[in-house]
């Protein structure tokens, strides 16, 4: 072997044992196991402070991130400088876990020389000896370090690159978890694409909870015929929006079944069965983009004049020109330059320029004014002609020309008719429910005039 070539563990060791003898082959294969060892042992016990210090970055980031997207929250609390401590708590916590990882990772690398050295030093010590009481040349010696200089190198290398390969695990850890999450909701296989004729929703015997000990629905059975408004009203919590998330399947329900024209929702393609839904949410989200382009989302290929009439219908065209920007105004982070009104009425424009068979309104005009909701609910009327609609609503007002409504409590229906038929029922769940809401009204009625006199 030439002095210039690159030489391997078991070559040398074996070179050793029958060039020189065993206790120097033991020297050489004992600083292999040792620094194998080592930086194994090492690698995995420092990976608690990696773990730690990415557990850190992510929860610094998520901070920053909410702080800074909940920045109305923060000033009407005047919680700035509570935030900025715990931004800056948080990320004291990251950099002493950073500065542990970094000093693990030196202190790996002090143990690994030191082993290095120490094999060199005792290699060369027993080189020595052999020089002095075994009548062996210098070249020996020169032979050996010379050739421990050069296994070293390789060692290291091997090393620094194991070390590098589980920081890298540890840090796709957050990534590779992801992956390992179970999707809830899938495709099977052979679903096929829903076929709307009609538009009837059925809800048969459809049982449904997020926690096993807290059941939202409770064998609930309904239809909605095609072309029918059908209002579901009740108090809060009582699963009325969760119907809504159910015929979207955004969850699978526990029992019964879901159908949509007789198909069953499970048994068809979830792009087919949302294209064929529009929906108005309670809480709108917005894209951070202009009021166009928010619309626009409900139909992507729908053109200018089809987005301009879609807003007519929404009662917003006329709010928008009055912005310097028109169409192109920038509605900001989630919407937050608009008011909870006219993210609504967005909300309601990009529905009726989707234009779908099936509509669902979530509390539709709830964060509407008095005259802006009638508007709104005239549109809304207008759009539901001939459609299958499902309304959810805490304001009785909203439903009362609803082909049948439907009153859910504590997730049973518990009454069902038209509203007269509803109102006429002594002692009905919906009868009173409506008196208490008249009567609010009538007070903060009361309570306006009042006001008005006093100025």
């Amino acid at each position: 072997m030439l002095l210039g070539e690159r030489v391997s563990f078991p070559t040398t060791v074996a070179y050793f044992v029958f060039a020189y003898n065993f206790f120097f082959g033991l020297m050489v294969f004992g600083c292999l196991v040792l620094y194998i060892l080592a930086t194994v042992l090492m690698s995995e016990w420092r990976t608690k402070f990696k773990r730690a210090a990415n557990k850190l970055d992510n929860q610094t980031r998520t901070i920053g991130v909410d702080s800074l997207i909940n920045f109305e929250t923060v000033k009407y609390h005047g919680a700035e400088q509570f935030e900025v401590d715990r931004f800056r708590a948080s990320l004291v916590s990251y950099q002493k876990e950073s500065w542990k990882n970094s000093a693990s990772i030196q202190l790996m690398n002090v143990v690994q020389i030191l082993i290095i050295y120490a094999s060199l030093f005792g290699g060369c010590a027993l080189c020595a000896y052999y020089i002095v009481y075994k009548q062996q040349d210098v070249g020996s010696f020169v032979l050996y370090t010379t050739y421990m200089v050069q296994l070293y190198s390789p060692l290291n290398f091997l090393g620094n690159y194991y070390r590098m390969i589980q920081q890298s695990f540890i840090d796709l850890e957050n990534l590779l978890d992801l992956f390992m999450q179970k999707v809830e909701v899938t495709d099977r296989d052979g679903c096929e694409v829903l076929n709307i004729e009609g538009g009837e929703i059925e809800f048969d015997d459809v049982t449904f909870h997020y926690r096993p000990d807290q059941p939202i629905l409770k064998n609930v059975s309904f239809k909605v015929p095609a072309g029918k408004t059908v209002a579901v009203v009740g108090p809060s919590g009582s699963g009325k929006s969760t119907l809504i998330r159910l015929v979207f399947r955004f969850y699978d329900i526990q029992g019964g079944c879901i159908s949509i024209d007789g198909q069953d929702i499970t048994k068809v393609t979830q792009h087919s069965l949302r294209k064929s839904i529009g929906v108005v949410p309670q809480d709108t989200v917005l894209f951070s983009d202009t009021i166009g382009y928010n619309i626009h989302y409900g139909r992507p290929d729908a053109d200018e004049d089809e987005m301009k009439a879609a807003a007519e219908r929404a009662d917003i065209h006329d709010r928008i020109q009055t912005f310097p920007d028109g169409y192109e105004t920038k509605v900001g982070e989630r919407g937050q330059k608009l008011s909870g009104g006219e993210k609504q009425r967005v909300a309601i424009a990009r529905t009726v320029l989707k234009a779908p068979r099936i509509i669902m309104l979530d509390e539709a005009t709830s964060a509407l004014d008095t005259q802006t909701e009638r508007n709104i609910q005239g549109a809304l009327d207008d759009v539901s002609k001939d459609r299958t609609t499902l309304v959810v609503a805490h304001r009785l007002s909203t439903v009362v020309n609803a082909d049948m409504i439907m009153v859910l409590k504590d997730g049973v229906i518990v009454e069902r008719g038209t509203h007269q038929e509803l109102i006429d029922t002594p002692g009905s769940v919906y009868s009173e429910m409506w008196n208490q809401q008249a009567m609010v009204d009538s007070e903060i009625k009361a309570r306006g005039d009042s006001e008005d006199s006093m100025l």
